[in-house]
């Protein structure tokens, strides 16, 4: 697994608009709140914000800003199994 190479790695424009924007809605209902803000009423704003900004970040991603391959699927126990057996037989000769 450790030769295998991705080309993005979750690095893509809507990966990180997302993450950053988060960190900029969360932080901003946080600093709101310890300010003296209402609780519940800076809590759903941030969880409004987020709605919202994975809409956008989704939307980002369907016009081409973000993985550009499907995500490979993680191997089953029978093929991991069988690629260890192929490699220590190799290891081997």
């Amino acid at each position: 697994m450790a030769d295998e190479h991705h080309d993005d790695h979750g690095n893509t424009v809507s990966a990180w608009f997302l993450t950053i924007s988060w960190i900029v809605a969360w932080t901003v209902a946080a600093v709101a709140i310890i300010l003296g803000g209402a609780l519940v009423t800076w809590t759903l704003i941030g969880l409004g914000l987020s709605i919202v900004l994975a809409v956008i970040a989704g939307v980002m991603k369907k016009v081409g800003l973000g993985r550009k391959e499907p995500r490979p699927y993680p191997q089953t126990r029978e093929a991991w199994e069988a690629a260890r057996k192929v490699s220590a037989t190799a290891g081997n000769n």
